[in-house]
This record gives structure tokens, sequence and C-alpha cells, in this order.
């Protein structure tokens, strides 16, 4: 750990993305691996592998696009990392208005969401500007848009038509805008390594949905919340938070923080996440569909916001927990 510390900078970020993509790869030469001998087997037509299969094939292509998205960023610094997470929260609110019912009094809405609010509010992540950063939208924003429906002249759910913009907002540009702004935090002696405070989200908030995802399966199910999710249990929620946990305390060493401030900073991570795809489901039961874009001719980004919606409700608490316990 000592050696690792006393490399440049470059060197430890390089050092990341070369064991990243080394995970990516091995991972891929498994899955490759295991659909010839599937097919060599002739268990091509059993609709269970197939659909297993399928499934894992579609993850590893999220992990390597998530993965790249991670590269481009850092390579091409806070306006690259910048541009590429405010393209991400522009496919994701996308993807959740397509799906929410609208009407043409929310066009004026709908116009400042995307064309003032989510440009604004990465114009602010990029100047640093935390302090008007984090209130641009929840006050400023979340005041313009039920104006802005009056002016519409439309009264009918006027209540509900703004407040489904107001959450799309809040969790596709709010929340995911958090993730670019750990980049440009600078705690004292960590000047350069946000790329590592990204990372650690990503593992710890991925390691508490694979860990809860498993026991819910392995385990005898007690749903909490049968209408929405029979699977979600609080033993399975409670492996997660601990899951979570060990991660964030093997990688404490990429993060200002010591081994019990990282396990606690990583279950707090990993607990939001989980909480907040289980928001998600309640809103696409609401909406009767199963995954977020799969009405494939309303939108062209299809399942981003079900990848995203985990990293849309932990980083913000992530992200004020680094800056106001280390920066």
């Amino acid at each position: 750990m000592d050696a690792l510390r006393r490399l440049p900078v470059d060197a430890q970020v390089g050092l990341l993305f070369v064991t990243l993509f080394g995970a990516l790869a091995l991972a891929s030469l498994v899955l490759f691996a295991r659909r010839l001998r599937a097919s060599a087997a002739g268990l091509d037509d059993d609709p269970g592998v197939r659909e297993r299969s399928g499934t894992l094939l579609r993850d590893l292509r999220a992990l390597w696009a998530g993965a790249l998205v991670f590269w481009v960023a850092w390579v091409s610094g806070p306006p690259g990392a910048t541009l590429a997470f405010g393209l991400i929260s522009f496919l994701a609110l996308r993807e959740f208005i397509t799906l929410v019912q609208t009407r043409r009094g929310d066009h004026r809405g709908l116009i400042l969401a995307f064309f003032v609010a989510l440009p604004v509010q990465y114009l602010l992540v990029g100047l640093r500007a935390f302090d008007l950063y984090t209130v641009f939208v929840p006050v400023y924003v979340f005041l313009a848009i039920p104006v802005a429906a009056a002016l519409a002249g439309d009264p009918q759910h006027f209540l509900e038509r703004n407040a489904k913009i107001q959450w799309g907002i809040m969790v596709c540009v709010y929340g995911l805008s958090h993730a670019p702004a750990l980049l440009l935090l600078q705690p004292p002696g960590y000047a350069g390594r946000g790329a590592f405070l990204l990372f650690f989200l990503v593992i710890v908030t991925a390691a508490a949905q694979v860990a809860q995802t498993l026991a819910s399966r392995w385990l005898r199910r007690r749903p909490v919340v049968r209408q929405i999710d029979r699977s979600f249990s609080a033993r399975a929620f409670g492996i997660g938070l601990l899951a979570a946990a060990v991660a964030g305390a093997g990688l404490f060493w990429i993060t200002p923080a010591g081994p019990l401030q990282a396990a606690a900073m990583a279950a707090l991570a990993g607990g939001c996440g989980s909480l907040g795809d289980l928001v998600m489901r309640a809103l696409k039961r609401d909406a009767g569909v199963r995954y977020w874009g799969n009405r494939s001719s309303v939108t062209g980004a299809v399942g981003l916001l079900d990848r995203v919606a985990p990293l849309c409700f932990a980083a913000p608490v992530f992200f004020h927990a680094v800056r106001w316990g280390y920066a």
C-alpha cells in the first residue's frame, strides 16, 4: 500500500484503469467460454440458459460502457467529464419523461428542464461553484417549473404533472450530476485523485446491489414491500450494506478516509443506492413498465435509467459526506 501511495497520481490512475479493463476483459473471456460450452452441449435452445446468458451479456456490455465513460471522463479532464455525464443525464431524463404522462401545457416546463436546468447544473459543476450548484435545482428550478406550467394556462392535474417533471430533474440531473463533481473535489493532500472517489462510489454501490440480489435469491424471502418488489427484504438489504462496507474497507487506501470511515461511507452510499433502486421500481410499477425504456419506439437509450438509478441516489449523499468530512 505504501508503495502504491508513493506513485505519482497519473501512475496510480493508470494502474486503476489497467486493473479495471483487465478485469472486464477476463470476465468477457469467461462469458465467451461459457457460451461456447453451452453451444457445444446443445443448450442454446434452453430458454433458461438463453435468458441467463442474455442477461449476463447485457450487464457486461453496460459495465464496458460505464468503464469507457469513466475513462473518457478522466482523460478529457473536468470539461470532458462534465459533458459525458451531462449526456447521460439528458438520455436518462428523456427515458423518464417519455414513460410518464405529459400534456401540451408541460412543454414549457420540459424545455426549461432539458435546455436550461440540465446545462446550467453541469456548468456549475464544471466551474466548481458547489454552493450554488447544490441549491440551483431544488430551489430555483423547482420554483421555475410550476411558473412555466402556469403560464401555459392548463390547470388539469397541475400538481401531479409538475411533480413528475420535478422528480425527473431531481433524479436524472441533480442526483447524477454529483458523480462528475467527485472528480473536482480536492480534499487536503488528495488533489488530483477525484477519479478514485468516483471509482470507489461505483464499486461499493455495485457491491451492495449484487449482494442484495444474490441474497434475495438464496435466502427465504420475506418481502417488506410486496406490492412493489417481492425480492426486497430486510435481510437482503442488510447483506447488501455489509457487502458495501467490506468493499469500502478494502478500498480505503484510495480515499482520504481510514478503514472504518471508508466502510461507513460505503455502507451509506450502498444503502442509498439500494433504496433509490426500490423507489425507481415503485415508479415503474406506477408507469406499468418492467424497466425504463422497454418501449423501444419512444426512446433510443433503452434501459439506461435502470443502470444509473442507484448511482443517482448514492452520488449526492457520498459527495456531501466526502465534502463535509474531508474537503
